[in-house]
């Protein structure tokens, strides 16, 4: 298995930007596909963003589409998820999580196909 840990939320203004991070540990790294998911109270979880095992194939929700970039180090076992322009709507506790997968290229844009999951940080952007 895999151990997620992510840090760098925070409250920001609106227009602000934070930069998140999620450390693994446990089996290799570049063994999984990674992405980002957020989850506002009383809403359904929601894909952001997912990023395949060596980082040649990006993935992203239209809603932060040219606003949020997933990048990782491979060498740090850590993927990073870069916000910016940031509007109250993305306020939420934003999860990193791994997909096990066998194919180097691809990435799954959906929670269930995930295996392991983080504990959450949360990020608020006041208005």
């Amino acid at each position: 298995q895999v151990q997620l840990v992510e840090t760098g939320g925070g409250l920001v203004q609106t227009g602000g930007s934070l930069r998140l991070s999620c450390a693994a540990s446990g089996r290799t790294f570049t063994d999984y596909a990674m992405g980002w998911f957020r989850q506002a109270p009383g809403k359904e979880r929601e894909f952001v963003a997912a990023i395949s095992r060596r980082g040649g194939s990006q993935y992203y929700a239209d809603s932060v589409k040219g606003r949020f970039t997933i990048s990782r180090d491979n060498a740090k076992n850590t993927v990073y998820l870069q916000m910016n322009s940031l509007k109250p709507e993305d306020t939420a506790v934003y999860n990193c999580a791994a997909d096990l997968i066998s194919n180097p290229l691809i990435v799954a844009t959906t929670w269930r196909e995930y295996d392991y999951w983080g504990q959450g940080t949360q990020v608020t952007v006041s208005s």
